[in-house]
């Protein structure tokens, strides 16, 4: 009797037709074929969920000798009105060649000629120094 209901389920469950539709895939990714106007979102969904970190654009800690001569270099080359910087600019807006000392530094500005000025910090502390070139022709 078992074996009979059995066959009864197995034959009537073939007997029903199958309805399906075809399958379709929609890509998400514009890379793929995806709608453009995703791209920005999973752009940013991605970038927030890098826990990756290049070593390579870690930076390191920068000393005082190397801070204070990107301040000095953006100083002098923008002509900007600082106390420090107005000892090296004339009224002209020109730079003065000489030796300043400050605390800890010393700032060494020599004429290389040419409309060429060099610009040696050094530091007071360690005596570490840095030498930048300044064009003055323009």
């Amino acid at each position: 009797m078992i074996r009979l209901i059995w066959l009864t389920c197995i034959l009537s469950t073939m007997s029903i037709s199958a309805n399906a539709s075809e399958l379709v895939y929609t890509p998400v990714n514009p890379s793929f074929g995806g709608s453009p106007l995703n791209g920005n979102f999973l752009l940013n969904s991605a970038q927030s969920q890098n826990t990756h970190k290049d070593p390579a654009l870690e930076q390191e800690d920068e000393s005082p000798l190397d801070d204070f001569n990107k301040r000095l270099q953006r100083s002098l080359l923008n002509r900007l009105t600082s106390t420090l910087s107005n000892s090296f600019v004339d009224e002209g807006g020109n730079l003065i060649p000489g030796e300043i000392e400050t605390t800890d530094f010393t700032v060494n500005i020599v004429d290389e000629g040419n409309g060429t000025l060099s610009v040696t910090t050094t530091d007071k502390i360690s005596g570490d120094s840095t030498t930048f070139i300044v064009n003055t022709v323009l």
